[in-house]
């Protein structure tokens, strides 16, 4: 059994204590194995990319510490009946320092994604759904932000991509209920 499927096997188990128990779900998502070496991102064809960060930046795909400990993995239940309705707040995602933040998120159908640009700089968010309508829109340095809502849940995550800026990617799941998490 390869590693993603131990890991969601795990946190469902646990996701479903925690649901029945009404507890918290607490787990840690560990790489077993030698970690892949990081990217280094090459941002500098854009100069405000390239001056937002004092050091070198490397490709989020993998968020992992020395002893394999994983932040960003996303961890849910599939085949799971809720009739709570999508929470009021937004999710929010941020286009700073030419990256997107968080890298990964989930959201309920129906709630309303916040999309922020605080860069000084051109972006466009292109989303990649399989179920729901995509968008793709351009956000210039003086629109700061813009609403989006998907309406259907998806059957597994996908990826918002940056059309200006092709290292930008953050991966969201769209659910039909809030039994979800993303690791610190």
């Amino acid at each position: 059994m390869n590693f993603y499927k131990t890991a969601v096997l795990f946190f469902s188990c646990a996701l479903v204590l925690a649901f029945v128990e009404a507890g918290t779900l607490k787990g840690h998502v560990k790489y077993d194995g030698k970690p892949p070496k990081k990217k280094r991102l090459k941002m500098d064809a854009d100069p405000v990319c390239g001056s937002s960060h004092s050091g070198p930046v490397y490709s989020e795909n993998f968020k992992m510490a020395d002893d394999g400990s994983m932040a960003e993995a996303l961890v849910y239940l599939k085949d799971v009946s809720h009739s709570g309705g999508a929470p009021a707040d937004p999710v929010v995602i941020d286009q700073k320092g030419c990256v997107y933040t968080p890298h990964v998120l989930g959201m309920v159908a129906g709630q309303e994604l916040l999309i922020k640009n605080s860069d000084a700089t051109l972006h466009n968010i292109h989303s990649m759904p399989k179920v729901n309508k995509e968008f793709n829109f351009a956000m210039p340095k003086v629109v700061k932000e813009r609403k989006s809502t998907f309406a259907t849940a998806e059957p597994d995550p996908f990826y918002i991509k940056c059309d200006v800026h092709p290292w930008m990617k953050a991966w969201i799941l769209v659910s039909d209920h809030p039994y979800f998490a993303v690791t610190d």
